[in-house]
């Protein structure tokens, strides 16, 4: 029903935009799979798993770059959310690392793609700053 649709994306919308947020939320909708898809790939099961993998990170990641009804402006969610999409990248449990990366990874492409000035100022220009400063030194 739609009153439930708009209850959780509110819900999804407020979770999100709290500290640690997107990845509470990130670990919640993989969790489950985690250690049933990871094992699978591993153990062989490989291309089948990998793919359903793939297409729930990817599912995530393009949620994750929507900016939700509730914001103020697209500016607000980008500075918000998109630090912690970059922290999506240091995740020291290999595991958990590989689909976190994946989801990383689809949501700065979908968010460049769609705000290409939004995006290089709270992901890219972020994300290759360490790079840029070992070149001016």
């Amino acid at each position: 029903p739609a009153w439930l649709r708009r209850l959780c994306g509110h819900l999804l919308s407020e979770r999100l935009l709290r500290p640690g947020g997107v990845q509470a939320v990130v670990r919640g909708v993989l969790e489950g799979t985690d250690g049933e898809i990871s094992a699978a790939v591993v153990g062989g099961a490989g291309a089948e798993a990998a793919a359903l993998d793939w297409r729930k990170c990817d599912a995530v990641g393009k949620i994750l770059a929507a900016c939700p009804q509730q914001c103020l402006s697209l500016e607000d969610y980008y500075r918000q959310v998109c630090p912690q999409i970059l922290d999506l990248l240091h995740i020291q449990d290999k595991v958990a690392a590989r689909q976190f990366q994946r989801v990383a990874t689809t949501t700065l492409l979908t968010m460049a793609r769609e705000q290409p000035q939004l995006a290089e100022k709270h992901l890219l220009q972020p994300l290759l700053a360490p790079l840029r400063r070992c070149s001016e030194a």
